[in-house]
């Protein structure tokens, strides 16, 4: 009767040991459900910049505006016919 009592508890020792410390125990499915909340955080924000970068897309490729607009900024390019002034920043 010992030796049966002694693996009993040998056993649900075992089984404890599983739950709260091992693999699919209750502390690495916390991990796992903070990693997922994570990846999704990431997920929606690369989802933001990709639509808005589909905008900038469809603007580029449909209006000659967004695209002047783009190589003065981008380039520092000017139109023919106007002067450029060029002011210096006090640092």
């Amino acid at each position: 009767m010992k030796w049966l009592l002694a693996i009993l508890v040998v056993l649900f020792v075992g089984l404890q040991y599983r739950l709260w410390v091992g693999e699919g125990s209750y502390a690495h499915r916390a991990r796992l459900q903070d990693d997922i909340a994570r990846q999704q955080a990431e997920n929606d924000r690369l989802r933001e910049r990709n639509r808005v970068l589909a905008i900038e897309v469809t603007d580029l490729k449909n209006g000659h505006k967004v695209i002047e607009a783009r190589a003065r900024q981008d380039m520092g390019m000017i139109k023919e016919g106007e002067t450029f002034f060029m002011t210096p920043s006090a640092q």
